[in-house]
């Protein structure tokens, strides 16, 4: 066994000093995950073991794991004097130094005196010099000659049997005993046989990891579920059951990923001796999951190109995420906001004064009593669909049986309210049964699962009003079929057509014959000219580089939006076949919905449903209609857009960068909800895309990107800086490129950077709001909208860490830098010519390549 030797440290005084060569940090940056800031210090090298030879470490002295990746040693937390013995993560900067182990976590040392050591019965100690035990972990049951302690290279302290036989036994390890980080190769859970439990307690504070109030872990009651506790072991969050991709209620974007994507694996073993989730890194990526002290779960990436922390995933997300939100037989849906609670089928509010103050806890129940047939035959289910699995606590499994064979079991027992498979990564294998009331309830826009409630219908109907309800039926039936084969001998005639037919044939001819998944319809030229009266000016909506936009209205009295693409508009087959198949694959609240197309000689048309409060730009930039734009309206449409991001970058089955965004193509629904629009310039990127490269530059002045502008280059951070220049349009209602006083400053990005600086950003805010809005949310927007135009891409944050920054007021990132103005040399490359400086905002324009 080598044995390095162990290297003393001299420990600075702080976290400023042990940062040499840096300025005085601001308070932001002080702020930057608190957490996660720690006075470590600098060390050439060091041993990764403990012997009976070289038994202890003195504060100040490291133990270092054989890679390199990990370190052990005593550490004193921000702002506080308190000395303990921890593991971090080693030869990452010293500004996002992590722990993610600790020893003594409960018993402190007061002083630098202490020593970290390896006994003679393989116990593992911290003490000081007056022989003070401020803890140790459990002796081993019998006496083992040569015990070490070891620190690995995947950050798991453990005590071994320093032998030649591998088989030597495991006495001790730091990974049963984890604090607040669940690392790869970790076990979250219990084993049934010896009673360990592995579950995360969070830090009381950021500067003290005392147990706090929080605990995650794997409640294994009827289905086991993920869950995290807060004080009293109170359900704060629950993750729900394993379904074989995820856990039904971590979200689409949990702890793993699926298909191209995929950075790890996940494990979730059910055996008679243990239970327990794990995952395991592919690659050299680093990651972990950390509960943090105010009860909020976060999976971290480190991204060394940037050397910061991203935060990939994070729960509780929304309102719906809190245990049983809509109570008993309650539904939550987040998109519904702010009315997210309704009941399921067959249910009414328990307490509709309650209800109607948002305050859903009561929940719903019955409108009449449940009666079932005792062979179930006349039960019926009603199928929510996306669903986070309600409350398994008190359901039970069935792993032998399938869907059929599910719904069997649940129809033949009057006390089943709901069932569902088990296991949907073996095409729905077992079976879940809910005999008791449905709790906690949620269902997502993408993602989630099938489950299937009883429908509480009253079965006490006589066998006469059956026979006279199936009479009546068929009339009804006949009825219509008639009324229908009149309007469609009316509507052929008018139209001298037949009916618009499916655009699968169209699509297979775009594509090349590859088969589109799509409900578009292929409109018919006459169709479109009696919709719009023949493109009349009254039925004009706007008109856009693109070309105009007109309203119209189909035969079955629909509202759409027809866009009409010009020849000028630098659109052609190309930009059309890839709006048409990008967006037909897209579906999220805040993407517009698209209806169909219709190609005829020269013209291209694409409709779109209505939006009747048409765009934002015709709101933000127009005084009066500015002030009907209230802030939290504005708030809202920021999240709608940042969320809608979020799924093209990440959720959505393609990863898509949109390359156009910008407030004309944010539309706005009745409700005013925003919904991206616009896909002609949008790209399809795979999983091991960074970025790509073009020669033709498409997109609006003010909105992209320096480096797409000067290069060529575009990625996910191209649309996060168009996102920032779209933020801070919203705050001040002026335009990034309009014609506007802003003192010295050229544009939009750099008034706003100059306020920043001087404190003085209220200056920034739209006069149309009246001084009405919240102080803290503009700073916000202001702050992270400084965050996504920075100049260089690698400083800006990711749509998801866009969306956290949002959902999470305490989240603080670095202070922004210097945004692009766009007032930097352009790179020396003769394919690359400027754009011209007098170029008109919302114009789209082409860079053309130098000669």
């Amino acid at each position: 066994m080598n044995r390095s030797k162990l290297q003393t440290l001299t420990p600075f005084g702080g976290w400023i000093q042990a940062i040499p060569n840096r300025h005085q940090p601001s308070m932001s940056e002080l702020l930057v995950i608190p957490a996660l800031l720690f006075a470590f210090f600098s060390v050439s090298s060091s041993a990764a073991t403990l012997n009976l030879s070289q038994p202890l470490i003195s504060d100040g002295q490291i133990l270092i794991s054989t890679n390199g990746t990990f370190a052990l040693g005593f550490f004193k937390p921000f702002n506080s004097s308190n000395r303990y013995v921890g593991i971090w993560y080693n030869g990452i900067s010293s500004i996002n130094n992590t722990v993610v182990w600790v020893a003594n976590r409960r018993n402190p040392i007061p002083h630098s005196n202490g020593t970290f050591s390896l006994t003679a019965d393989g116990s593992l100690r911290i003490s000081d010099r007056n022989s003070t035990i401020f803890w140790s972990s459990p002796s081993a049951s019998k006496t083992f000659a040569n015990p070490m302690a070891q620190l690995l290279d995947t950050g798991n302290l453990i005590v071994v049997e320093e032998a030649a036989d591998p088989n030597a036994g495991l006495l001790w390890q730091s990974f049963d005993h984890p604090t607040n980080t669940l690392l790869p190769g970790m076990k979250l859970g219990s084993n049934l046989k010896t009673g360990l439990s592995r579950n995360l307690t969070s830090w009381l504070s950021p500067s003290d990891p005392s147990p706090g109030n929080y605990t995650m872990a794997i409640d294994i009651r009827g289905v086991p579920q993920l869950v995290t506790t807060g004080a009293g072991s109170i359900w704060l969050w629950r993750g729900g059951t394993w379904n074989g991709f995820g856990f039904t209620g971590a979200g689409p974007d949990q702890f793993y990923d699926i298909g191209l994507y995929r950075q790890f694996t996940s494990v979730f073993n059910i055996t008679e001796e243990e239970i327990y989730y794990c995952f395991n890194m592919i690659g050299n990526a680093i990651s972990r999951v950390t509960l943090e002290p105010d009860g909020m779960a976060k999976r971290y990436e480190w991204v060394a190109s940037s050397g910061k922390w991203n935060i990939d995933w994070f729960a509780p997300r929304d309102a719906c995420d809190h245990m049983s939100e809509c109570g008993a037989n309650g539904v939550c849906n987040w998109s519904n906001s702010p009315n997210i609670c309704s009941c399921l089928d067959g249910f009414v509010a328990r307490n509709p004064a309650n209800w109607g103050r948002q305050n859903w806890k009561d929940g719903c129940v019955t409108r009449t009593p449940l009666e079932c047939g005792a062979n179930g035959t006349n039960d019926e289910f009603a199928l929510v669909r996306g669903a986070k699995l309600p409350d398994t606590a008190a359901a039970t499994v069935d792993m032998s049986l399938d869907l059929d064979g599910c719904r069997s079991r649940c129809s033949t027992n009057c006390s089943c309210r709901a069932y569902a498979s088990a296991d949907l990564s073996r095409g729905g294998r077992g079976c879940i049964l809910w005999t008791a009331e449905i709790e906690d309830l949620r269902v997502y826009d993408s993602g989630g699962q099938d489950l299937y409630v009883r429908s509480l219908l009253s079965q006490n109907g006589s066998k006469r009003k059956s026979w006279v309800f199936a009479v009546a039926a068929v009339a009804i039936v006949l009825f219509l079929l008639f009324i229908s084969l009149c309007i469609f001998m009316v509507w052929k005639h008018r139209q001298g057509a037949t009916s618009p037919k499916r655009g699968d044939e169209m699509m297979r001819e775009l594509e090349g014959g590859q088969e589109v998944n799509s409900d578009l319809s292929l409109f018919q030229f006459t169709q479109i000219l009696d919709a719009t009266n023949n493109f009349s000016n009254e039925n004009k909506l706007g008109e856009g580089g693109f070309g105009p936009v007109y309203k119209g209205k189909l035969l079955g009295g629909q509202d759409v939006a027809i866009k009409r693409l010009s020849a000028r508009s630098g659109q052609g087959l190309e930009e059309f076949k890839n709006e048409i198949l990008l967006i037909a694959n897209l579906q999220h609240r805040n993407l517009v919905k698209l209806l169909g197309c219709c190609i005829h000689g020269e013209e291209k048309m694409l409709l779109y449903e209505y939006m009747p409060n048409k765009s934002l730009d015709l709101f933000l930039f127009d005084q009066e209609q500015g002030s009907k734009l209230e802030w939290s309206r504005r708030f809202q449409i920021i999240d709608g857009v940042a969320q809608g991001l979020l799924y093209l970058h990440k959720h959505s089955r393609l990863r898509v960068v949109h390359r156009d965004l910008k407030a004309s193509n944010i539309l706005l629904d009745a409700d005013m909800n925003p919904k991206i629009s616009d896909f002609g310039m949008a790209r399809i990127f795979t999983a091991n895309e960074a970025q790509a490269i073009t020669r033709r530059i498409m997109g609006t002045f003010g909105y992209i990107s320096p480096e797409y502008a000067f290069k060529g280059l575009f990625s996910v951070k191209s649309d996060v800086f168009s996102f920032g220049v779209l933020l801070l349009e919203i705050v001040s209602g002026k335009r990034n490129a309009g014609f506007h006083e802003f003192g010295s400053s050229s544009n939009l990005l750099a008034y706003a950077w100059e306020l920043w600086k001087e404190g003085t950003w209220m200056e920034l805010v739209d006069p149309a709001l009246g001084g009405q809005f919240r102080h803290d949310e503009v700073a916000r927007s202001i702050y992270v909208a400084l965050l996504c135009v920075q100049e260089g891409p690698e400083d800006r944050p990711v749509m998801s860490e866009v969306v956290a920054m949002f959902g999470n007021e305490n989240l603080v990132f670095n202070s922004p830098k210097q945004p692009a103005f766009f007032s930097m040399k352009i790179a020396s490359n003769a394919d690359w010519a400027p754009f011209n400086a007098h170029s008109f905002n919302d114009l789209s324009f082409s860079i053309v390549t130098g000669r």
